[in-house]
């Protein structure tokens, strides 16, 4: 229990602090833990990745406001052209929009805390957001506490 709570706020804390890395403390984790507490551990650094995420959408939404993005908004030219071109395209196809959270959620490319800011600045679902964001974030985490395992077991002996 303590340590799906320690994983919760590691990972809401990393998700605002791009500098600390949820990752490296799961898989230090998973050295101490069963297969079991990995788990719950995975769905709770997902959820607080997801919570962490979260202010900067709402920084690219604008509710939270930083002079750079206010500038650029004002601003016309490319910035403001291509933003458009961006809410229109989320706009039409929210799948389109997801996928890319998604695809940036599991594997980090592009960076996920820049889609986290565009996908508040093309007006994505919050909800929609906050759910993807959640899921993939804990299918990666899966992946990354179990990876260690996985690969001894090709070990011989």
């Amino acid at each position: 229990m303590t340590e799906t709570l320690l994983a919760f706020v590691v990972a809401s804390v990393s998700g605002l602090v791009p500098v600390l890395n949820i990752e490296v403390y799961l898989v230090g984790a998973a050295a101490l833990v069963d297969d079991g507490a990995l788990v719950a551990m995975a769905v709770a650094a997902g959820l607080g990745q997801a919570l962490g995420k979260i202010p900067y959408y709402y920084v690219g939404r604008g509710t939270i406001s930083t002079p750079w993005l206010r500038r650029k908004a004002e601003t016309p030219g490319r910035w403001t052209a291509r933003v458009a071109r961006w809410r229109r395209k989320a706009e039409e196809r929210p799948v389109w929009g997801a996928g890319l959270v998604a695809l940036s959620s599991f594997a980090s490319v592009p960076p996920f805390m820049v889609v986290s800011v565009l996908a508040g600045v093309v007006r994505q679902n919050v909800v929609q957001f906050f759910l993807v964001t959640w899921v993939t974030r804990t299918a990666r985490f899966l992946v990354v506490v179990f990876a260690p395992a996985w690969a001894m077991s090709f070990l011989p002996g």
